[in-house]
């Protein structure tokens, strides 16, 4: 687990307005959340996965429509 050591920036009626943190944190945390749509992809190709064909034969269909 990462832990996160921020600064919460408050506006005049004090009220929490934006938070600081560390740029390495900044930066885990953009690569944490690009892992995160990676797996999100994986799990919605894996739901499809039954529709896959081998891209051979995508290329003799792709090929076949062509012609016509």
């Amino acid at each position: 687990a990462m832990s996160i050591t921020e600064q919460i920036v408050i506006n005049k009626k004090g009220k929490a307005v934006a938070v600081q943190i560390p740029l390495s944190q900044y930066k885990k945390l953009l690569e944490l959340a690009a892992e995160m749509e990676d797996i999100k992809a994986f799990d919605r190709a894996m739901k499809r996965k039954k529709d896959f064909i081998p891209f051979e034969q995508a290329v003799k269909e792709l090929k076949a429509k062509r012609k016509k």
